[in-house]
């Protein structure tokens, strides 16, 4: 056996098929891409495309909305209100949370205060948002809450209703 008498096995390269050299290759004028437009060009890829068929992601179905503008609140709860009343705060505000919490302020809109936990001192709490669970805890323990969140309109119903449309007229 020699140098020269070693070959691959049968099969294990393949030559690359030339398109476009003529009518005897099996592969010319087009070049196995069928016959003109869009997709006989190069360098084109319709995305999505799936021959007329209904493509997947029109025939999934979709749910919810993603609110481009919404607000991110940092979450407090009652009960990291007393731990900052037990560290000798009254009065709480957003700053006095988010320096207690070592949390990067800009990161969020604000803070909403939720009502998980107990709270038994009496604490000033000035937050962005309080659920109404946790103003009524903090009120029962004797503090109160200010909220700098604009309210929404109240969307008024049956009575109120009428009451505001005769508000309105006179």
């Amino acid at each position: 056996m020699k140098l020269s008498d070693l070959r691959d096995n049968p099969g294990a390269r393949k030559t690359k098929t030339r398109v476009g050299r003529g009518i005897g290759s099996g592969k010319g004028k087009t070049g196995g891409r069928g016959v003109k437009g869009q997709k006989s060009r190069s360098g084109v890829a319709i995305k999505g495309f799936e021959g007329g068929q209904m493509p997947l992601h029109m025939r999934l179905p979709k749910r919810g909305f993603n609110m481009p503008n919404a607000k991110n609140y940092a979450e407090a709860n009652l009960s990291d209100l007393q731990v900052l009343s037990e560290a000798g705060v009254s009065d709480i505000t957003e700053e006095t949370i988010f320096e207690a919490a070592e949390t990067n302020r800009t990161k969020f809109d604000g803070i909403r205060l939720l009502g998980t936990g107990e709270l038994s001192a009496k604490v000033n709490v000035t937050v962005t948002y309080a659920t109404k669970s946790a103003r009524e805890a903090v009120e029962k323990a004797g503090g109160s809450v200010t909220m700098t969140r604009v309210e929404k309109r109240k969307r008024l119903r049956g009575p109120e209703r009428e009451a505001a449309k005769g508000k309105k007229k006179k």
